[in-house]
């Protein structure tokens, strides 16, 4: 059996039994997810300490030289004290308060590795002693030689179950694994500093020290990882996230509309998020001089512009963003749309992407990815390549859709073609991207991708949807396109609406505030006989 079907049984097994024991619990999803993933955490830590405590003990075998925490910080492996390690919990007698016993275990792993302070998760004493030894056994099933990667891919697995049985409150803290691969194939972080502002679970910077990995490069020094999360919990997963994966970063806890913790003004290389949608309340006057808000702050009472342009300030002469942003974006009006026509007019504007409804655990409706280039060569500036990928997905389940790895690859090829870069064939790509593209160089498609010049976008209204470029591939029609079309206009109708009744309030507003002048002009007349 492949290496990779192995790991799916051992992480549908490990789900299963961690599932099927919260079912006999009180607890909640929420209650019961930190601890679980807290818990991979230090399997994975013991892990590594052991493999770490025999290199150690072999390069010295007469023993005349005592180990200590250093000697493991140079390995990079955090070190653990004795009653810390996975090992001596399940050796723990009879009748000993478990719940306790983990939580001394992450204090004392936290005051020895002083980067995880606050970080892992100590609520262990709500859980009752006979599940939290179940759960202790399930976990000590993963084999001691299983690699760190292995413990990675465990703990996403988990991630992305919680996030879904959480709903909404689970997509705070992790965007779906395939739609976070998309974005990073297309900025391709090689080298660099890397932001993501709404970090969440951190699930940006593991795929892109992935992505590196694949391509025989060195993340965890070619990467320099910043973020920040407004969500103390999720700021932890996002911690605990780098930790078992082999990383660190430089994670802060700031609300990014107000902070910028990381003076990141034109600081970084890549850019990645997903940042919450439509988020209305923002204190604009904190933001008026604020210089990360550079083509001026919307009208409107909506985040989704002050995010762009966050996302756009925070790019150095040569940097690349890529993130989610709601499909109302791409067409909004009034203000919004004169900010979204300055940026399209820098030149930076590169990619935009239609993804398909149901790929969110907390939103149906479709969503876009955009992309900025602040370092497109001078030909590619009044260009910007729109790519309609609704067609594209497998459905995982009655609700839910992803892409396959060779459908990412596809769609970074299509990009790779634009760019005039070589494609990639890593994940078995090379029949898709052969069968659109026969000659091995780009080519508008329609139904798929197009080309669009400034000047065409303009008379679109400086739209950035997809669909207005892209067209309507001529095929026998199965109903499928009309309700994507149809939830595409159910959602403009929302954002219209929700504009008018604004209008409609600001328009009461003035009109109340004119009589009530006019009302006291002629209480003044009356009290000065008229003489004004």
């Amino acid at each position: 059996m492949p290496a990779n079907e192995n790991r799916k049984d051992l992480e549908d097994r490990l789900w299963k039994a961690a599932d099927q024991l919260r079912a006999n619990s009180s607890l909640t999803a929420q209650e019961y997810s930190r601890p679980i993933l807290g818990l991979i955490f230090l399997k994975y830590a013991d892990v590594r300490f052991n493999l770490a405590a025999k290199k150690l003990t072999a390069a010295s075998p007469s023993g005349r030289r005592s180990i200590g925490k250093l000697d493991y910080q140079e390995l990079g492996v955090l070190y653990l004290p004795e009653h810390a390690r996975y090992s001596s919990l399940m050796q723990l007698p009879e009748g000993a308060n478990i719940g306790k016993e983990i939580n001394n275990a992450m204090e004392a792993i936290e005051k020895e590795n002083e980067d995880l302070a606050g970080v892992l998760p100590k609520e262990y004493t709500i859980i009752n002693n006979s599940l939290l030894f179940d759960l202790l056994k399930n976990f000590n099933s993963i084999s001691m030689d299983a690699d760190g990667d292995i413990f990675g891919r465990i703990y996403e697995y988990f991630l992305e179950k919680f996030a879904m049985s959480e709903g909404r409150g689970g997509g705070e803290f992790f965007t779906p694994t395939s739609i976070v691969r998309l974005l990073v194939n297309i900025i391709e972080p090689f080298k660099g500093r890397l932001l993501d502002p709404a970090s969440g679970s951190g699930g940006m910077f593991i795929q892109s020290a992935r992505f590196e990995d694949e391509h025989q490069r060195y993340p965890a020094y070619d990467l320099s990882i910043y973020g920040q999360e407004a969500k103390e919990v999720n700021l932890r997963l996002c911690k605990m996230n780098l930790a078992v994966h082999g990383l660190s970063g430089d994670i802060r806890l700031s609300n990014t509309y107000y902070e910028d913790p990381h003076n990141g003004l034109g600081y970084f290389d890549y850019l990645l998020a997903n940042p919450p949608f439509n988020v209305n309340g923002v204190d604009k006057e904190r933001l008026k001089d604020d210089p990360r808000y550079p083509f001026g702050l919307p009208r409107t009472d909506n985040g989704n512009y002050l995010w762009i342009q966050v996302f756009y300030s925070a790019l150095n002469d040569n940097g690349r963003a890529g993130f989610v942003m709601a499909n109302s974006a791409s067409d909004a009006r009034q203000s919004e749309l004169e900010i979204r026509k300055q940026l399209i007019q820098s030149g930076h504007v590169d990619v935009m992407i239609a993804i398909s409804s149901n790929f969110f655990y907390t939103v149906t409706l479709p969503v876009t990815l955009w992309f900025f280039d602040k370092g497109k060569p001078e030909e590619r500036q009044d260009k910007i390549l729109f790519i309609d990928a609704r067609h594209l997905f497998v459905q995982v389940d009655r609700a839910h859709r992803e892409f396959t790895p060779e459908q990412i690859e596809f769609l970074g090829n299509i990009v790779r073609l634009y760019r005039g870069e070589p494609v990639e064939n890593l994940h078995n790509s090379e029949a898709l991207t052969r069968e659109h593209f026969p000659d091995g160089s780009y080519q508008d498609i329609k139904g798929l991708c197009k080309l669009a010049t400034l000047e065409e976008v303009e008379a679109q209204g400086w739209s950035l949807n997809p669909g207005r470029y892209v067209g309507v591939k001529e095929e026998n029609d199965d109903g499928e396109g009309f309700y994507e079309r149809l939830e595409e206009l159910n959602e403009e109708l929302e954002n219209l609406n929700k504009e008018a009744r604004e209008l409609e309030e600001r328009i009461a507003h003035n009109v109340a505030k004119l009589l009530n002048n006019k009302s006291c002009n002629k209480t003044l007349e009356q009290q000065t006989g008229g003489k004004l």
